[in-house]
């Protein structure tokens, strides 16, 4: 092998597991197909990149390895391996190889049953702290939209090894846990009283600036003077404040317009018109000084702050849910957090998803006492000891405690109802499903489908279309995308939210329908709404609000006829289809084509570069290095495929003054003239695609990578979705009820 480009030998060293004593087939027939067309690079002291065959085991393809024979699999499928220059494998040396991948090294042993697995604690992602606040405390606040971006492992925000608390999110949590108990519970505080702003003006001369307010209640009122001085002469500014006619404050203002200074007054008003009267006493002027000639008093502005100490008429809805029955302001402060703890107590439950402790709810109550005993209002001691519980690790984490080394255990129903929420509906247990913990019903698998089914139907499963469709599809990368604007000039705010929302609305469908999860391929409708339906030249669509539509299968079906897809898989100035091709492989199919090999450059956006003709003879000069050859057959025929879609979707025929030539061959020898030839192609690979979806929505839902044991589960799941003509709702029962999600081991179990 003259040529052994870099990048293959990983795969080199996933097919050296091969080598071991033991099984005859392997050892008298795979071995010398191994030694016949892979040993002149690798094997001895001076194997390629240090690799050498005889070092590795078989049994290990099974277990540990077996993420890399996959890769091995999809390398010899794809016709990628041995490189080009090499002697190749006879169509019968190459089907042995990959028959005893499939019915040896890749079949799971489920012997001992399914293992459950362990998953790292995990805190609450961004929008999973979002939705359980509001559906908590009835809050329309937001405020992990601040927060630090989550880390991303395996695909998704949910995975609790890359969930970490860095010191600056600490720093968020406390101010969002202040944010949020202010808005949660109404305060009689000074800081949220109303106010409003009556205007200033300058007093160059001796003399009075009045401006009148009126008042709507009785109440104690704050009056605020923003104020400031030309300082000239002895003296600073002299002033006075009063109201109707009452002096109430005398001083002097030595502050200058660089530093305007805000003077308080407390008062008793009655309902009705009033005056406030600002008064400069000492007017100086000085036609010989040098530099301050002329004192002067600037006035600001007044501000009435008020009526303090007064809840507002109209109070938010958590707060009347919070205190359900009146908290004794009279009373002794022991007996008032007697009355705080009984209405602390199932929020904290709730807060916490299981029983608060006795320990944890009398933290929060001495939060309280020492907020009243301090002189806060009995709201704002509710606000402090609301915060106090929102920063708490229980409320902040997931919190699954681990089974001793080497054991493994059910989860409490509170750890499954948690699971099922945060699972599909990124959020914390409603009333229903924490109720059916507290009655232990979450132990029955029955009872779980059941939970889950009527989740499903609950307008908070959109959450699953949001997150984890947009995560798996990758439309939050929609955010980052800008198209030239010169080349796609319809392209705007409008509707990239319109193209984002189609693919969300078409997810939820499924969802809420239980359709099967392979109209991800092929559905022959979508949703659009004017705009959407205008870039797809679909006709009599009118308004603002999106509605079903079938398609010409022509033109469009399933995801891949999605502008949402077809944007984020193409760069700004043109189609990309090596990211087209990409994307299907790793997110339809769980087959991702190896890493490039270092040092090579990328395909330039305009055709100034080296290589020179259309976007496809550009591509072929490309793959025509064996470097690149590997990775682009099996990307590029797919991502041709799509190429009567511009960089933003939109059905074209030509590119250019070139017509478009959107036909293809994949390596396996099918062939397609289009998106539609081509989506009936990939929907031929359903086996594929079924497992490559239960692996990415078990990944979302467990919060955790899979591992060699999870082809178990993965394979059951597989085989009764099939079975059920693959509606959504069986894969999430079978999800749901497996050991995986219902149990937990520890991380020292036998690997």
């Amino acid at each position: 092998m003259s040529s052994c480009a870099s990048f293959s030998a990983s795969i080199l060293l996933t097919l050296a597991l091969a080598v071991t004593a033991g099984a005859a087939p392997f050892e008298t027939h795979i071995r010398p197909l191994l030694q016949k067309y892979c040993f002149d690079c690798h094997e001895g002291d001076q194997a390629e990149g240090g690799i050498t065959l005889e070092a590795y085991r078989e049994a290990d393809a099974k277990t540990i390895d077996r993420a890399a024979w996959q890769k091995v699999l999809r390398q010899l499928e794809g016709r990628a391996m041995p490189p080009a220059d090499a002697e190749q494998p006879t169509p019968d040396d190459l089907q042995s190889m990959i028959a005893w991948l499939k019915s040896e090294a890749l079949q799971p042993d489920c012997s001992q049953g399914e293992r459950p697995g362990r998953v790292t604690i995990r805190r609450l992602n961004r929008e999973e702290y979002n939705n359980t606040v509001c559906d908590l405390l009835h809050v329309s606040v937001r405020p992990a939209d601040d927060f630090p971006s989550d880390d991303i492992g395996f695909g998704f925000d949910t995975i609790g090894d890359v969930l970490t608390l860095p010191p600056v999110l600490l720093e968020r949590y406390i101010d969002a846990a202040d944010a949020v108990a202010r808005a949660a519970i109404a305060s009689t505080d000074i800081d949220v009283a109303s106010t409003y702003t009556l205007p200033g003006g300058v007093l160059s001369s001796n003399g009075d600036l009045d401006r009148e307010f009126t008042v709507d209640s009785d109440g104690d009122y704050a009056l605020r003077v923003s104020v400031w001085g030309d300082q000239a002469g002895p003296e600073p500014p002299l002033m006075t404040i009063a109201v109707d006619g009452k002096q109430k404050r005398k001083l002097k203002v030595p502050n200058e317009r660089s530093a305007p200074e805000e003077y308080e007054i407390r008062i008793r008003l009655p309902t009705g018109k009033h005056t406030v009267r600002i008064t400069f006493h000492n007017d100086f002027y000085d036609a010989k000084a040098k530099k301050k000639k002329d004192r002067n008093l600037h006035v600001g502005g007044v501000t009435i702050v008020g009526p303090i100490g007064v809840l507002p008429t109209e109070l938010p809805e958590s707060h009347t849910r919070f205190f359900t029955q009146p908290i004794p302001i009279d009373a002794d402060i022991h007996d008032q957090t007697d009355v705080f703890t009984k209405l602390i107590r199932p929020l904290a439950s709730r807060a916490f998803r299981r029983r608060a402790t006795e320990d944890e709810i009398e933290g929060l109550s001495l939060v309280f006492f020492g907020a009243r005993d301090r002189g806060e209002t009995v709201e704002r001691a509710t606000q402090m000891a609301l915060a106090a519980m929102l920063v708490s690790p229980s409320f902040l984490f997931r919190i699954e405690a681990s089974p001793p080394p080497g054991a493994s255990r059910s989860l409490n129903d509170f750890e499954i109802a948690s699971r099922l929420s945060y699972f599909l509906w990124s959020s914390m247990p409603d009333n229903d499903l924490f109720r059916a913990a507290v009655r232990g019903e979450l132990r029955s698998p029955e009872q779980v489908v059941a939970q889950a089914r009527r989740m499903l139907r609950d307008p908070k499963a959109v959450a699953l279309a949001r997150n984890f469709g947009g995560q798996w599809l990758g439309l939050r990368g929609l955010d980052e995308i800008d198209p030239d604007p010169t080349l796609f000039p319809s392209f705007d705010t409008d509707l990239r939210g319109a193209i984002r929302r189609e693919t969300e609305l078409f997810f939820e469908h499924v969802v809420r329908e239980d359709r099967s999860i392979l109209e991800f391929l092929d559905a022959d409708y979508t949703f659009v709404n004017k705009r959407l339906a205008r870039h797809y030249e679909i006709a009599g669509i009118t308004g603002d609000v999106f509605q079903k539509v079938s398609l010409d299968p022509q033109r469009r079906g399933g995801l891949l006829g999605h502008a949402s897809i077809l944007t984020v898989t193409s760069n700004p100035t043109r189609t990309s289809p090596v990211k087209r091709g990409k994307w299907i492989l790793e997110n339809l199919f769980a087959a991702p084509p190896p890493e490039p090999p270092a040092n090579v450059p990328e395909l330039a956006d305009d055709k100034s570069g080296q290589l020179t003709g259309t976007l496809r003879q550009r591509m072929e000069q490309h793959r025509s290095d064996p470097a690149c050859a590997t990775c682009h057959k099996l990307m590029d025929p797919i991502g041709f495929g799509l190429e009567n879609y511009d960089a933003i979707g939109a059905w074209r025929t030509s590119d250019g003054d070139t017509e478009i030539d959107a036909s293809g061959e994949l390596p396996d020898g099918r062939g397609f003239r289009g998106p539609s030839e081509l989506r009936s192609v990939l929907a031929q690979r359903k086996d594929e695609f079924r497992r490559c979806f239960i692996e990415k929505i078990l990944t979302y839902g467990l919060g955790r990578g899979l591992e060699y044991y999870d082809a178990c589960a993965v394979e059951r799941i597989a085989a009764a979705s099939a079975a059920a003509d693959d509606r959504i709702s069986v894969v999430i029962a079978e999800i749901v009820t497996s050991p995986a999600f219902r149990q937990i081991e520890s991380g020292g179990g036998k690997q």
